[in-house]
């Protein structure tokens, strides 16, 4: 019997949100997934087994001058129209591959532009994203998020909102009193049974309790079977409801931490602006670092 050729796939890993190796959010990105159907990248996407992982699709350069690089974002159990981490991660690499300062992917979502500013001195570039103009949902019950979230209403701040907002992929992001509250959120199964019932798909919870001294928040992603190390998309949208309730100024830029409870400490760098009842301008940036490279033979 003679077996049918192996088809060599290349990738990348990247730790995302991070300056440091082995910190951050790891993806896995395939560098040529033409041909692919979905299914072998949803299968793909389980034998990585990360929280996300990117299959970049090429087209000739017109097109891609035009419509932008085409990728598709997969967990390991859905693909998904939008993910921050995956969007920064996919575009340092054709940043660096490529050389370009300005990368367009074309996403689900729609066409999302991230720019890099390049620190020769330190041989890297920061990358910021600007996300689609959120859209803001319902407000939740206090008691009601607490009872999801094995948490009491005396945990959750009582003089900010509990609210849904969505650049692409909506969260609900819940504000807490502490670092010891926010530690204390979970079980996932529970979050999720209330999520289902309502406009967000994730809980993003916060605390002005930080563990850097630079940070302004704290935050948890707690999905599927543990923490998310940084949520880009989360990132995007905490940072328009901080600038719909004042928690951040115009102008203002600030650094969520994230992943510390699982041992991949993150820095996400945000900034928004309200004009009149609206929020705008939402951009999300921060630092990768490529870890490995190699081939999957399917």
């Amino acid at each position: 019997m003679i077996e049918s050729p192996r088809r060599r796939l290349p990738y990348v890993l990247m730790d995302v949100f991070t300056e440091h190796a082995l910190q951050g959010n790891q993806l896995a990105i395939f560098t040529d997934a033409r041909g692919l159907s979905d299914e072998e990248m949803q299968a793909l996407a389980r034998e990585t087994n990360l929280a996300e992982t990117t299959f970049i699709l090429p087209r000739d350069v017109e097109e891609e001058r035009r419509s932008g690089t085409r990728v598709r974002i997969f967990t390991v159990q859905e693909e998904l129209p939008f993910a921050g981490h995956p969007t920064l991660g996919t575009s340092y690499y054709l940043h660096r591959f490529g050389g370009s300062d300005e990368v367009w992917l074309d996403l689900k979502v729609g066409k999302i532009p991230v720019h890099f500013r390049r620190e020769e001195e330190r041989g890297t570039s920061f990358g910021e994203m600007r996300q689609r103009d959120p859209e803001a949902g319902m407000v939740h019950s206090r008691e009601d998020v607490a009872r999801a979230a094995g948490l009491s209403s005396e945990d959750i701040v009582a003089d900010l909102p509990v609210q849904t907002f969505s650049t692409g992929l909506p969260f609900a992001v819940v504000p807490v009193v502490s670092l010891a509250a926010i530690r204390k959120a979970g079980p996932w199964q529970r979050m999720a049974e209330y999520l289902a019932r309502t406009d967000a798909k994730f809980f993003y919870f916060v605390t002005r309790e930080t563990v850097a001294h630079d940070a302004k928040l704290h935050a948890r992603m707690p999905f599927y079977n543990g923490d998310d190390p940084a949520t880009g998309s989360a990132a995007g949208c905490c940072a328009s409801w901080m600038a719909a309730h004042g928690v951040i100024q115009r102008g203002e830029r600030a650094i969520i931490e994230q992943g510390i409870e699982v041992h991949r400490p993150s820095r996400i760098f945000v900034r928004a602006e309200k004009s009149g009842d609206k929020v705008i301008n939402v951009h999300v940036g921060g630092y990768c670092v490529e870890v490995g490279h190699g081939e999957f033979w399917i």
